[in-house]
């Protein structure tokens, strides 16, 4: 028995055993099993929910001269039963035949039905009965610090799944055409090779990004297009087979406004398009604008997101003077800016 010595009278033998001492002094523990439990529990839930519409997409691309026929491979997931599937543009981009394997073992060619390099989204399409697929989270949803769960199918008959948090929100990150992509998610979930293409989930099961590039160098820092994006994409390359936007030279992301500030201008938004980066000889260049801007409007047309400007333009006011209005140094102003159109590759 271990003995606990208190203060005592003269004469007087005290002996307390721990279990004798108020609770207050006790050594608390913590059980951390049922959180674990509840943990893994979502996990598997989500991937028997989602695995099924993730799909392995092999693609050959024609010799040029006397080079070889090359290939490659990545994952793309179904964004509708009739057979839609959306990956990475770069995954299928110039590709002269394009197959898909199911995760139940069947295998089907598929067509390309739209390339959008800018934003690194591509739509191919197989035709094959009883076909799983997957939705998009609600608009904004992604919130930092929620669980991301990133699944793949490399090699065809199985799931490679990795787990984590969603680090950051907003993020840009350069397409192979030199483009920004905005509205990107940074998450820690690990991106394995192969990977690309296929859907970064929420616990609900719901598309929250399309995974898409891994920084070696930055300790497995992942990268996700954003589902807003990635569903506006899907949306016109299966309508059109590719987009026609206008262009402004700019990369930006959503931020708040201050209360302030909004009230003083009469403002009804509470967030607007900061530009951290302008590129030189753009429209934005030659508008005025500057890093460090606030876009409020554009067209009339209130900003709230980089989404709200990439849907404004597409097949919007090319090659016309668009009114803009910005916040530079709290200060409301105003000018016009003329989107010049952005040919993809």
């Amino acid at each position: 028995m271990n003995l606990i010595h208190t203060d005592i009278a003269p004469g007087e033998v005290v002996a307390r055993t721990p279990e004798d001492l108020p609770a207050t002094s006790k050594t608390v523990t913590y059980n951390d099993t049922p959180l674990l439990d509840a943990y893994s529990a979502s996990v598997i839930s989500v991937v028997e929910k989602v695995g099924p519409a993730v799909v392995h997409i092999r693609v050959r691309q024609e010799a040029k001269g006397n080079a070889p026929q090359t290939g490659g491979s990545g994952s793309g997931f179904l964004i509708a039963p009739d057979g839609f599937i959306l990956t990475n543009s770069h995954v299928v981009h110039s590709a002269s035949k394009i197959d898909v394997s199911l995760s139940d073992g069947r295998s089907y060619p598929a067509e390309l039905i739209g390339d959008d390099p800018h934003s690194d989204l591509a739509v191919i399409r197989i035709n094959a009965p009883s076909l799983s697929s997957i939705k998009f989270a609600p608009a904004r949803s992604a919130r930092v610090g929620q669980i991301a769960i990133a699944i793949g199918n490399p090699y065809g008959f199985e799931h490679t799944v990795t787990a984590g948090i969603v680090s950051a929100l907003g993020r840009t990150f350069p397409a192979t055409t030199g483009r920004l992509i905005d509205n990107v998610i940074q998450t820690d979930a690990a991106l394995n090779p192969g990977n690309s293409g296929g859907p970064l989930v929420n616990s609900h099961g719901e598309v929250i990004g399309v995974n898409t590039a891994v920084i070696s160098v930055a300790q497995g820092i992942c990268f996700a297009i954003g589902s807003e994006t990635a569903d506006f994409v899907a949306a016109w390359l299966i309508k059109d087979g590719r987009i026609r936007r206008g262009y402004l030279g700019i990369g930006g992301q959503e931020v708040p406004l201050h209360v302030r500030v909004a009230r003083f201008h009469g403002l009804a938004q509470t967030t607007g398009v900061l530009i951290h980066s302008i590129e030189k000889e753009s429209p934005a260049a030659q508008a005025g604008l500057e890093s460090g801007d606030v876009l409020l409007t554009f067209d009339h047309h209130p900003l709230r997101s980089v989404h709200d400007l990439q849907r404004l333009l597409v097949h919007s006011r090319i090659g016309d003077r668009v009114d803009v209005s910005y916040l530079r140094l709290n200060q409301k102003q105003e000018t016009t800016i003329v989107p010049i159109d952005l040919e993809a590759p």
